[in-house]
């Protein structure tokens, strides 16, 4: 049966490997669909996890993981030999920076070895991590071309980026369009085939991995500049005594020419600040800056630094040096709802507050543990979110909003604090005369 004939009937199986934010919704997804899936990670705690149905991603509960699991279409390997019996593999490894900020292509290079020592003919391998372009065509080809086996004809490879926006309540796998692009034309009608006989949503066909690549970084790059445009503006609106808020929502009324982006402590997670770097890096390759990037990076990473600056100016109002203040630090996710710590402005702010000698606790129903490791401080630093209560706010001299999760009063807060300094507008209400915005 050819791998064609196999998709339409359910009976390709296939092989997940990386099960994080990406890969684990991604696999429940493609099981829930009617396919067998092996899900692989080198994490061992990962792997009991997923084999005894217990979720550790937000966008996917316990109970619906527990459900596939025992109906036996989905179950999850420490090591690579589900391989052999895979007939389509999906990369979805992280690739993140170096210290450099340069592309850190180890998991994709060791993935790809792994998948070329049970490489068999009709087997289509899908890059969905991130990467620069060229990564699928000029990393990952000629490492499967050593088997002697022929790309287009005994086996297929494409790349789909992922689009997943963890703790997004309207766009998920199920309604995000997908972009597609293979190295022949024939990798791309099956990749494109596969994505259909499990996703209801348009599946767009690029005529090059390259494309496909490069479209993922576009999309980050465009939000990076931007919300480091507006967080520079804000800075600026700051400096006047301007509030960016009402002028953004002065804009917003605008209905064509506009799109509105909003200030924050820096821009975090694994994608924004991360893979528009992918581009700069390969662009030096052809002896091209892209200087809009590297601006916007500056600027994303100088914003804790502003926050800072913020903090110590609020605090000097009133007579207070940082030293022995005792500061709550208001969320420590990188964005609303969600457990996800990477990239976030608080491992830089509050490793500058210890380092300055502020008392500092923090509070995140999302995040209960913290491990602050950083090179400003001697040491990391292990914290665990108080349990928050109006009464226990009365006892900092400073509370900081860096993430503002919902279904909490934020006027009450307000209300109970001595000061705020709020760098997500939270607090609505511009009468509280202790609260201070980015």
């Amino acid at each position: 049966m050819n791998l064609e004939k196999k998709i339409k009937g359910k009976k390709a199986r296939v092989a997940v490997i990386g099960l994080g934010y990406v890969g684990l919704p991604t696999a429940v997804h493609i099981a829930k669909a009617g396919f067998e899936v092996f899900g692989i990670d080198i994490k061992n705690e990962r792997v009991k996890k997923v084999n005894s149905g217990i979720s550790y991603i937000g966008d996917v509960k316990s109970k619906e993981l527990k459900e596939i699991v025992k109906s036996k279409k989905l179950k999850a390997f420490a090591n690579h030999s589900p391989l052999k019996n895979s007939d389509i593999i999906l990369i979805c490894v992280p690739t993140p920076l170096d210290k450099t900020k340069n592309p850190d292509l180890t998991y994709v290079k060791e993935t790809t070895k792994e998948i070329a020592k049970y490489l068999h003919k009709e087997q289509l391998i899908i890059l969905e991590s991130t990467c620069p372009p060229e990564t699928t065509r000029k990393v990952i080809l000629p490492e499967l071309e050593k088997t002697g086996l022929k790309i287009g004809k005994d086996f297929y490879l494409a790349h789909c980026p992922e689009r997943i926006d963890p703790g997004n309540k309207k766009w998920n796998l199920k309604n995000i369009p997908r972009v597609v692009g293979g190295v022949t034309k024939k990798c791309t009608r099956l990749a494109k085939f596969f994505y259909q006989s499990f996703l209801e949503v348009e599946i767009f066909e690029v005529s090059s991995p390259e494309v496909a690549e490069m479209a993922k970084l576009l999309e980050n790059a465009f939000r990076l500049v931007n919300i480091s445009f507006i967080n520079e503006l804000a800075l600026l609106a700051g400096r006047m005594g301007i509030d960016i808020w009402e002028v953004i929502e002065a804009a917003k009324t605008k209905p064509f020419g506009f799109m509105p982006f909003y200030p924050s402590p820096k821009c975090g997670g694994h994608c924004i600040p991360i893979v528009p770097f992918f581009l700069a890096s390969k662009a030096k390759e052809y002896n091209f800056w892209t200087r809009f990037i590297e601006l916007a990076g500056e600027i994303n990473e100088q914003m804790p630094h502003f926050v800072m600056t913020k903090v110590i100016w609020v605090l000097n109002l009133k007579g207070k040096p940082v030293r022995g203040s005792k500061v709550l630090v208001w969320g420590v996710a990188y964005k609303r709802d969600v457990g996800d710590t990477r990239e976030s402005a608080a491992y830089d702010i509050i490793a500058d507050l210890i380092r300055k000698g502020a008392k500092v606790d923090y509070f995140d129903p999302f995040v209960p543990k913290l491990e602050v490791s950083h090179r400003i401080i001697k040491k990391p630093v292990l914290l665990k979110s108080i349990k928050y209560s109006p009464q226990k706010i009365k006892k900092y001299d400073l509370v900081l909003i860096l993430t503002d999760h919902s279904g909490f009063n934020y006027e009450k807060l307000a209300k109970n604090a001595k000061l705020v300094v709020d760098t997500r507008n939270a607090i609505k209400s511009r009468k509280h005369k202790n609260v201070f915005w980015l």
